[in-house]
């Protein structure tokens, strides 16, 4: 069920609730509005999460790059090392 579906539903379920009798309608009100609350604090933590993730994703491509710079430094000075060490001899 995607966002807009939902909002429908619950709307829906809020129009249902209104014809009710005074009497009955408090406690599935107060139902109705913790479901919306919970809902809009899962967006949040869902939102929250997505923005870890793609930070996360960020910081791997970042210690990727790294490392491959590393492996080329490495190699460039062992390369160097070698050719001193042949130059000596």
């Amino acid at each position: 069920m995607n966002e807009h579906d939902f909002q429908k539903k619950l709307n829906e379920l809020l129009t249902q609730i209104n014809t009710l009798p005074e009497s009955e309608r408090g406690p599935l009100e107060a139902l109705a509005q913790e479901t919306k609350a919970r809902h809009e604090s899962m967006k949040k933590t869902i939102g929250d999460l997505q923005e870890s993730l793609d930070y996360l994703r960020l910081s791997i491509k970042y210690l990727v790059f790294d490392l491959e710079a590393t492996r080329r430094e490495n190699e460039y000075l062992r390369k160097l090392i070698e050719k001193q060490g042949q130059g000596e001899e």
